[in-house]
């Protein structure tokens, strides 16, 4: 994902976050996830050339314990409302998960607000579990 399609992106962000995304700072944040080889970011347009899914994830973080394997972390996982069901999610999810695997990662890990039931069966039904970890999160 490169700058031009820095407005493209800020309208996904809002959709999943419901509120409006700060167009400054979005360019700024972008810029370093794009330089940053830790870091994963794919977008799916379609044949018009809109952006209709997006992965803001596949970042890479060490670990210290056993084999001291890297894992990844899945996030802001978007598809616009109208183009759900078919497949795009899917394909960005495979996406994230051929690149942990070929950075030798133990897992991936992720979180999904509560109140998103569908995106929880979503993740279910591609392997990922949400009975071998509980999630906290504290905003500051």
């Amino acid at each position: 994902m490169y700058p031009p399609d820095l407005e493209l992106y800020a309208i996904l962000c809002n959709e999943l976050f419901g509120s409006k995304t700060n167009l400054t700072k979005l360019e700024v944040v972008l810029t370093k996830i794009i330089s940053n080889p830790d870091y994963i970011l794919v977008g799916v347009k379609d044949e018009t050339g809109k952006l209709v899914g997006s992965v803001m994830g596949g970042i890479t973080c060490f670990d210290t314990v056993g084999e001291c394997r890297s894992f990844m972390v899945l996030e802001n996982l978007i598809v616009r409302e109208n183009c759900r069901r078919l497949g795009i999610g899917k394909k960005l999810v495979e996406y994230i998960e051929e690149q942990a695997r070929e950075k030798n990662c133990y897992f991936i890990m992720l979180m999904s607000l509560i109140k998103r039931k569908e995106a929880h069966q979503f993740y279910e039904n591609l392997g990922y579990s949400a009975n071998t970890a509980k999630s906290y999160k504290k905003y500051l």
